[in-house]
Order: C-alpha cells, then sequence, then structure tokens
C-alpha cells in the first residue's frame, strides 16, 4: 500500500521507543495517559505493555487523528485503549490520575515546555512515571560520505519542523525540562538511528506523510520531492555509497514524580 513502509524497510525509532517504556517501568495493570498520540502508534505499543487489566488515554489535539487511532484500536481488536480530543495544557482528566503519562516528538511543538508539563504532573499520582521521547537535529545529518539526498531530506524535513514552530533542540532540552516540571530523572539515553543499505529507516514513508506540511511551508515542492521514486533512489543512495548515515537522533529520559512527602 502506498501510505504504509516498504517491506523493504524498518521503523527503526519504534524500537527506541518501545525500550524506553519498558525500562521506564510501563507494566500490567497500569493506567496511562499517552500526549500527542497522533494515529496511536506509542498507545498501542503501551496497551500491549499494561495488558488488559490496564488501560491507556490517547490524547490529541487533532480529532481526526483520534478518529484514526480509535478506527485502528478497533481493528487490531485493543479494548483496553480509548482516545479523546482535548489540549494537553488543560487534559481531559480521563480516568485520572495516571500511574503513568508518556509521549514522543510532542513536547518540541510546546513554546513552553514546563508550563505544559505542569498539568500533566497534576494529572499524576504520586510516584508516577514520565517517560518521553524527542528528536534533535543539532548532530544531523552525519556521515563520513557525503550522501546528498539523504542531507537534502534531512534539511527539509527539520526546515519543515522549524517552521511550524517547533524546537530543533529539544532532545538536549528534555532532561532538565522534566527536572523543572518537579520530576525526578531516573533514565536516560541518546540513540542514533544508523541506516546502511541493508538496514534502511522509513524515510520515504515520513515523507509522504509529511508532504501537504512541507509543501504548505514552502520548504519543498511535490516535484522537488517526486515522492513515488523517493524510496528507490534512498536505497540507491545507500548502495551506491555503502557507507552507513545518521538521519535521526533520539533522546529518551524517564522520570518520576515524587511521594508524598518526599524530600
Amino acid at each position: 500500500m502506498a501510505n504504509e513502509p516498504s517491506k523493504a524497510v524498518e521503523d527503526r525509532g519504534a524500537h527506541t521507543m518501545e525500550r524506553l517504556l519498558r525500562d521506564a517501568g510501563i507494566s500490567t495493570g497500569m493506567r496511562v495517559l499517552d500526549i500527542g498520540c497522533g494515529r496511536g502508534d506509542v498507545s498501542f505499543m503501551a496497551a500491549h505493555l499494561v495488558g488488559p487489566s490496564g488501560l491507556i488515554i490517547g490524547l490529541d489535539h487533532d480529532e481526526r487523528a483520534t478518529s484514526t487511532a480509535t478506527e485502528r484500536a478497533h481493528d487490531l481488536g485493543l479494548e483496553n485503549v480509548k482516545f479523546i480530543q482535548g489540549d494537553l495544557h488543560a487534559p481531559p482528566l480521563v480516568d485520572a490520575p495516571y500511574d503513568a503519562i508518556i509521549g514522543r516528538r510532542v513536547l518540541m511543538y510546546q513554546p513552553d515546555r514546563i508550563a505544559a508539563l505542569r498539568p500533566l504532573v497534576e494529572a499524576l499520582r504520586p510516584g508516577g512515571l514520565v517517560a518521553f521521547q524527542e528528536v534533535d537535529a543539532t548532530l544531523l545529518p552525519a556521515s563520513t560520505k557525503p550522501h546528498p539526498l539523504h542531507e537534502q531530506i534531512t534539511r527539509w524535513i527539520w526546515q519543515t519542523v522549524e517552521r511550524e514552530g517547533a524546537t530543533t533542540t529539544m532532545g538536549f532540552e528534555l532532561p532538565l525540562v522534566l527536572e523543572a516540571a518537579g520530576l525526578n530523572v531516573e533514565g536516560q539515553r541518546a540513540e542514533a538511528i544508523l541506516q546502511t543499505r541493508h538496514h534502511r529507516h522509513i524515510t520515504a514513508w515520513i515523507v509522504r506523510a509529511m508532504l501537504p506540511r512541507i509543501v504548505e511551508r514552502g520548504v519543498a515542492s511535490e516535484a522537488d520531492i517526486d515522492i513515488e521514486t523517493l524510496d528507490a533512489r534512498l536505497a540507491e543512495e545507500l548502495r551506491h555509497t555503502n557507507s552507513a548515515f545518521i538521519s535521526d537522533m533520539s533522546f529518551s529520559v524517564w522520570a518520576r514524580k515524587p511521594s508524598r512527602g518526599a524530600a
């Protein structure tokens, strides 16, 4: 299908997010709020971890996204997840307090990240978990050999994000932002998405999903991108260079809300 990743590539970023959820301690029976849930990918990861006795609430400001996520949950037969439309600055307190709050690539779009976190922390039980993953453009793109097409696509993606008002340095900010929101950081790591000719990322699929935004922000035209041939051209470039390319850098941080009476 045109709107799904090719079997020849892999969403390697999804693996880093699933590791974050496991390492943070998302487990059986927990009640979890997933902010900026979009189409539900992270919510579904968490739903498998909490099991039938747990509950995932996916929150997003885009009603179309939550409707799509609801349909996908039905198709997947997941009964322990539900999606609601709302503002994370005033989150609907559905099934609160939560045992955990999670999010992927959402704080980068908040002008005041600390202010955005405060109402969420209030909805978290004492001792509850927070786990966020954010990307960062500070070190990108990176390779020992030129990859002109990969480099151009990386620039287009980040230029679009910047023109939408997001920060490109959220990864490095993440631990300090969580601490400033009153949380105790328990673990953190940064992981590169390393691409080679035999281990490719879903770059073309990401660009296809972002295409209307890229064009709307005046970053590139549809003709510039040529989405129907993009995946093949990316694959050929990796084959020709026969070297590694870092396209994404993910920062994963997990933290805990102090228990009542903690110093």
